[in-house]
């Protein structure tokens, strides 16, 4: 395997043969709209993405269940939701680079952008549709909600003078985690796992979204445009923030674990527990 590929995307080497799916699966999904304005714009988006949240709901459903032909498709549904997310986000924070690429808004413009994110969710709710569960339809529904909530939430603390970790964690719940949750727990679903099941399953998504989200805002803590950025600001000595930000990040990560204790061992609760890793964070 291409070490500057794991270089690029680290979960590679432990979830290739996830992930290959997944892809395949997206292309097949794309295949449907090739005749399409959008296509290329898609899998220009689509492009460089290291699918953990795909992977999450592959790993969930399979951890309690089996993977078949409608897993691979509802993974691509929650990886059209983020990369919808992605093209928004980055217009909203003026981003100027993704994925070691022009963002989205730069390489094909504002009026695109938004045209596209709005592609995606048709082709969200068409999978949605095909899957012809009501469960998964309102786990979807919601995460968007959720997600565009987190941002209204973000763009107004933005110019308050009283930033706390309680708001910085609702925005990051809101913004990031509850797409893990949602990736999580539709696999729990799809997979056929018992209700205690799914819940469990939902902690750990919500969880390690957290935790990955957190480990993101601390490797980029210099950047401005980040909320967590506001917190350094305001306090009188920045490294009680880092601390308490790196205790954040521990225990939300034993919370992900935990998440896990009422899934039957398996490799793929392994591997679940293995993504957890990917958390960590050593200043």
């Amino acid at each position: 395997m291409d070490r500057k590929n794991i270089e690029i995307n680290p979960l590679l080497e432990t979830y290739g043969k996830y992930i290959d799916k997944i892809n395949r699966s997206l292309d097949k999904e794309l295949d449907l709209y090739s005749e399409s304005e959008f296509i290329e714009p898609l899998k220009y988006s689509l492009d460089g993405g290291k699918r953990i949240r795909p992977i999450i709901l592959v790993l969930a459903a399979e951890s309690v269940g089996t993977v078949d032909d409608n897993t691979l498709t509802a993974s691509c549904a929650v990886e059209f939701l983020h990369m919808e997310s992605i093209i928004h986000d980055d217009i909203i924070d003026n981003e100027t680079l993704r994925r070691q690429k022009d963002p989205f808004h730069i390489k094909y413009g504002y009026n695109t952008s938004v045209l596209t994110g709005d592609f995606v969710l048709g082709l969200i709710l068409g999978i949605s549709s095909r899957l012809d569960n009501a469960r998964i339809t309102k786990e979807l529904a919601s995460t968007a909600m959720l997600m565009s909530e987190g941002e209204m939430i973000e763009s107004r603390l933005e110019t308050s003078e009283d930033v706390t970790f309680d708001d910085y964690l609702k925005v990051i719940e809101y913004k990031t985690a509850v797409a893990f949750q949602a990736a999580s727990r539709i696999g729990a679903i799809i997979g056929k796992g018992t209700e205690e099941e799914i819940e469990s399953l939902t902690e750990y998504g919500k969880n390690i979204g957290i935790a990955y989200q957190i480990r993101d805002d601390l490797l980029d803590w210099k950047n401005e445009d980040k909320l967590f950025n506001l917190l350094i600001k305001k306090s009188s000595d920045p490294r009680d923030v880092f601390n308490k930000m790196e205790e954040l990040l521990k225990n939300y990560s034993e919370k992900a674990r935990k998440g896990l204790r009422k899934i039957p061992d398996n490799n793929a609760k392994m591997n679940l527990d293995n993504l957890i890793k990917f958390t960590m964070f050593k200043a």
